[in-house]
């Protein structure tokens, strides 16, 4: 079906959470369903299923490490580890002893996978995000025990729009991004492994989009990732104007315009980053420093710690990529809710509020202590500037013994994260213990709402405009002005460019975000003057709630600007 074929439909217009800043039109190609296991299933001799399971599982767990010899370092790391999962002892363990009291094959591997995943769901953090790694295991193993089609997205020819409940990273890996025009997914928010990749790779993506599994096949998509629209069935207008905004989008990469407001107020604007690969793409991409260099990939999936010889090394490489720019390094944020194997942690009630980021080095002090030199280390050898912060700081006593340890390491330029209400509360005192300050905004936003940011259910409790949240913000910076010290912001609102304006307005001094959002924020911040920014940032404060907020500051955007991005 081309793009201009009649369509009987009129065109519906469903909205998510836009990533990757772009726009595209085409036809929607869905996600094979995953496999549904059958009531009353039949099993032969145990021992005979329990040897077919195990077969299968390692089968499954070969192929992903195949994907993974393929793909990015991001991507294999979460594909090595989607790996181990298919052929993890205590999950092999309770499936099998299922099949030994007589349960089928199937259904013994999706009761176990379900426990699991409920486990996994109330850990919150780190392993909540992999669940949805676990449910694309599982769906392959059933799939192969029932010898039915895989779940997977069909070989691509020319260019659409995936539509799924959620991508896995092994469907993930296995796109063809040549033909891949954008991505729009059931499930699924701003920190989700298909929001990350669609934002690191710039593809027009929209996640969370409730009913777009419902809508009538075959079908054309239009999507606005800048606008957070999927556009059933465009007609000849819409699809002219996405292509407007496709075109204006591009042009807005060259101009490559300064990272200002129209009266010359500067902002820096800097790029997330998770590995090596992710800082050459963001130096390609023209991107004047790194605001979040999120350290754990190196340490998860390992069984034992890196040394520090290793860490340096991978730190040199990344700040090779920015020589003579700023490179903020976020040291170890893992424990209870990333679990390390290497450094195991006692049960918790709620990981979520227990032991990780700087509380970690509680337990294992010599973690935080070698990856301090090791960054030190690193950066001597390299000409750029080196700024360290560390995540989970609650109190200004906490913020003064990790400045007191890092500056004894070496480490010239020390900061601290702002996610917990009471740093908020308290970042003055905060701040006076160190250089800087940088909020990560979708840990702030879970905590003050006491809502997990992972829940689909609860994703208007931690919408980025809550204006508890702006207020929280509002309140660190304004610590920041005071001291006459640099406050940023590296969650997921730095990328949302009507945010950024809101941002710059409350006296937010640095944006960080994944690459290509970066093209919008800087021609938003170019058409508008600080005052502006100022003007919006108080009617989103003073907003009734979270829609309203964003619609305050919507209505107060140049139209034009706000025309070019499809806002």
């Amino acid at each position: 079906m081309s793009d201009d074929a009649p369509m009987t439909n009129t065109a519906q217009v469903l909205t998510g959470t836009g990533v990757g800043r772009g726009t595209a039109v085409a036809e929607a190609v869905f996600i094979s369903p995953s496999p549904i296991v059958p009531e009353n299933e039949e099993s032969g001799p145990p021992e005979i299923e329990t040897a077919r399971v195990k077969e299968i599982m390692a089968e499954v767990a070969n192929n992903l490490r195949s994907q993974a010899q393929g793909s990015s370092k991001t991507l294999a790391d979460v594909l090595q580890a989607a790996a181990a999962m298919a052929e993890d002892p205590a999950l092999t363990d309770q499936i099998t002893t299922a099949i030994e009291a007589g349960t089928g094959p199937a259904t013994a591997v999706d009761e176990a996978v379900n426990h699991f995943a409920e486990m996994f769901q109330a850990a919150g953090g780190y392993l909540a995000e992999r669940v949805t790694d676990l449910m694309s295991v599982r769906h392959r193993i059933i799939a192969k025990i029932l010898g039915v089609p895989e779940p997977g997205i069909p070989d691509l020819t020319e260019p659409k729009i995936i539509i799924a409940e959620d991508l896995s990273p092994a469907d993930t890996a296995a796109l063809n991004l040549d033909h891949v025009a954008g991505i729009v997914t059931e499930l699924g928010g701003p920190t989700s492994h298909t929001a990350i990749i669609a934002g690191q790779l710039g593809i027009p993506c929209i996640v969370g989009v409730k009913g777009i599994l419902d809508i009538a096949r075959p079908a054309i998509v239009g999507v606005n990732a800048v606008a957070g629209n999927a556009i059933i069935n465009p007609g000849a207008e819409q699809k002219e104007m996405l292509k407007k905004q496709e075109q204006q989008l591009a042009k807005l990469v060259q101009a490559a315009t300064p990272a200002a407001t129209q009266d010359g107020h500067h902002v820096d604007v800097l790029a997330n980053i998770g590995t090596v690969s992710d800082a050459e793409r963001a130096k390609d991409a023209g991107i004047g420093g790194v605001g979040l260099f999120r350290t754990e990939i190196l340490f998860l999936s390992r069984q034992s710690a890196p040394t520090q010889e290793e860490q340096a090394t991978t730190y040199a490489h990344v700040f090779d990529q920015f020589a003579g720019q700023k490179v903020v390094t976020r040291t170890l944020d893992a424990g209870a809710d990333k679990p390390l194997t290497f450094a195991t942690l006692a049960d918790e009630e709620n990981p979520a509020l227990g032991v990780r980021g700087f509380r970690t080095a509680r337990v294992h002090p010599n973690l935080l202590a070698d990856q301090l030199a090791a960054l030190a280390q690193a950066a001597n050898t390299k000409d750029v500037d080196s700024w360290v912060m560390a995540p989970m700081i609650a109190t200004a006593g906490e913020a003064r013994a990790f400045a007191d340890q890092a500056r004894a390491a070496g480490i010239q330029t020390v900061g601290v994260m702002i996610e917990i209400p009471a740093a908020a509360l308290r970042a003055e005192h905060i701040l006076g213990e160190v250089d800087f300050l940088s909020i990560g905004t979708n840990d702030l936003a879970q905590y003050t709402m006491a809502a997990d940011r992972l829940s689909a259910d609860l994703v208007d409790l931690t919408d980025k405009w809550q204006p508890a949240i702006l207020e929280l913000i509002a309140a660190t910076a304004a610590a920041g002005k005071k001291l006459n010290k640099p406050v940023g912001v590296c969650g997921e609102s730095a990328g949302d460019p009507l945010m950024a304006l809101a941002l710059t307005g409350l006296g937010i001094t640095s944006l960080s975000m994944a690459p290509p959002a970066t093209i919008a924020v800087r021609y938003l911040l170019n058409q508008h003057t600080l005052a502006q920014c100022q003007e919006m940032a108080h009617a989103a404060r003073t907003a009734a709630d979270a829609q309203k907020a964003r619609d305050a500051v919507l209505n107060l955007i140049d139209p034009d600007a706000r025309a070019t991005l499809g806002l």
